[in-house]
């Protein structure tokens, strides 16, 4: 909330803003800002020495990203009290180069967020690391705040909360342990920010800005650099520009030289969608005008992103000359997932290039069932790992015993993965051209071994058949609507650094 007033012709004025937590005074170059005496469960700030200790902390912090901004503690002492009250003083800075102003405004931002990007992942690089940071990255650890912020909705909203949301977080949580124990090895959990939104980075001539870092607990301060990262690209895909939060988030990652899994960005977008729309309950309940609406829009931010990091195995099976290994492959690169391919993992376990032919009878040389039990044990293997990591997988194999669709059925089910079978079929004819017309490559299959094939295939009924005779676009769309069905309402791509431009 904002309240202006003119001190005079020509001279500047002085404003004041509100927040769920603080008052601020802008007058002349200096900002004056008061905390809120105030207990929100998650902090608790109703006596004078809490907020001396919160104020002497936030310029502590902050100068770690803006010294030239925090200039120290100052007083309000009222005439007889015993107690003055502690303030934090910055310099002013000039609200036109606020980000979230010029993002509102249509402004290229492109520049400014690397800048962002590459201020932030320096910090993180040197930030404090530890064994007490660490215990704040653990996969439990992220659990346990967001089931405190689904109590404190709940709390707040009074009704059963939202269902789907904890639903997709334990679901994808449960199944990720190892993908979170990689990142504390890798030295990804940092002291960091904790609270970047585009209304407190400002535009500078000489660089931006990072202002107002959370300080009023250090555990939620201590996180994946990336969860840091998150919260800035939430806020501008709030703001209308998801392609600049998709941006950003590929800065960060090419300047930390971050792997990690479009899941993982998302569940962290998705996080912060939801401690914001907390956030918005509160104010709401304070009576802040239009926080209702926001909290439901970041509610279907979070639900956005949840449905996209969801981690899925597909399997795209069919008989040879179906279009099963064209359409895993395109169906794979338009989901932006990991493509394991049985053909492939078959001749790399014979130790043959995948374009030599090994073409031998139906069942014979390196299509004997033992070698295709090997095959299909290692592909699920490996998709067991990419899995628990956090990576979505297309399998491309023909999936014609039922004993190996349980398997992968288990393996997903193991790795709170969703699974959607796919059936390749096309007319007779089609296929049989595709296989007169083969080149040597992966798959050695000729329509003798197809014959045999398809009299001795195990009825699938539960995969959802795919028509793979007309356009492979047309073969993709039905694809997609059994791997999504919520949709296009999909979140921003988040690619890995190595996929960007640089």
């Amino acid at each position: 909330m904002w309240s202006i007033a003119t001190i005079g012709p020509g001279r500047p004025r002085a404003e004041v803003c509100e927040t769920h937590t603080a008052v601020l005074f802008f007058a002349g170059d200096r900002v004056y800002k008061l905390k809120k005496p105030v207990d929100l469960g998650f902090l608790n700030w109703t006596t004078v020495p809490a907020r001396r200790e919160a104020c002497e902390r936030e310029v502590e912090l902050n100068r770690r990203f803006s010294p030239d901004v925090y200039l120290g503690l100052g007083e309000l002492r009222e005439p007889g009290s015993r107690e003055p009250e502690p303030i934090v003083v910055m310099r002013r800075m000039p609200v036109e180069r606020r980000l979230a102003r010029l993002v509102r405004e249509g402004a290229d931002v492109d520049d400014v967020l690397r800048s962002v990007a590459r201020q932030l992942a320096a910090w993180h690089a040197r930030a404090p690391r530890g064994p007490e940071v660490d215990e704040q990255g653990t996969r439990d650890a992220l659990a346990s705040r967001w089931e405190d912020s689904f109590r404190q909705v709940r709390e707040l909203a009074g009704d059963d909360g939202l269902p789907e949301v904890e639903r997709l977080v334990r679901r994808y949580l449960t199944g990720r342990r190892p993908l979170f124990d990689a990142r504390i090895e890798q030295g990804r959990v940092v002291d960091g920010h904790g609270d970047l939104l585009a209304e407190d980075v400002f535009c500078l001539d000489d660089g931006p800005r990072l202002l107002d870092c959370l300080e009023f607990d250090d555990r939620l301060r201590h996180v994946d650099g990336l969860d840091d990262a998150a919260f800035l690209a939430m806020d501008l895909e709030q703001l209308g520009a998801p392609d600049a939060a998709a941006y950003f988030l590929a800065r960060y990652g090419e300047f930390s030289g971050d792997p990690a899994p479009s899941s993982l960005r998302h569940h962290y977008v998705a996080y912060r969608a939801f401690v914001r729309a907390k956030v918005s309950l509160i104010q709401a309940r304070q009576g802040a005008p239009d926080a209702e609406a926001a909290f439901r829009r970041l509610v279907s931010t979070t639900l956005r992103h949840l449905r996209t990091a969801a981690v899925g195995l597909t399997l795209v099976g069919g008989l040879p000359g179906s279009g099963k290994s064209t359409l895993a492959g395109a169906l794979a690169d338009r989901l932006g997932v990991t493509l394991l391919s049985s053909d492939r993992l078959r001749k790399e376990l014979a130790g043959i290039p995948a374009d030599r032919s090994a073409a031998a009878g139906y069942g014979e040389g390196i299509y004997t069932p033992e070698w295709t039990a090997k095959t299909y044990a290692v592909l699920l293997d490996r998709a067991t790992a990419l899995l628990s990591a956090g990576e979505s997988v297309v399998l491309d194999a023909t999936w014609s015993d039922a004993a190996q669709r349980e398997a992968a059925h288990r393996v997903a089910e193991r790795a709170h993965a969703d699974l959607v079978a796919l059936r390749c079929h096309a007319p007779d004819g089609v296929a049989a051209a595709r296989l007169d017309a083969r080149t040597p490559g992966p798959s050695d299959a000729d329509t003798s071994v197809a014959a045999a094939m398809r009299a001795t295939a195990a009825p699938w009924p539960e995969a959802v058949p795919v028509d793979t005779g007309g356009a492979l676009g047309a073969a993709v769309e039905q694809a997609m609507a059994a791997v999504r069905p919520w949709g296009t309402a999909r979140a921003p791509v988040f690619r890995r650094p190595y996929m960007e431009p640089g």
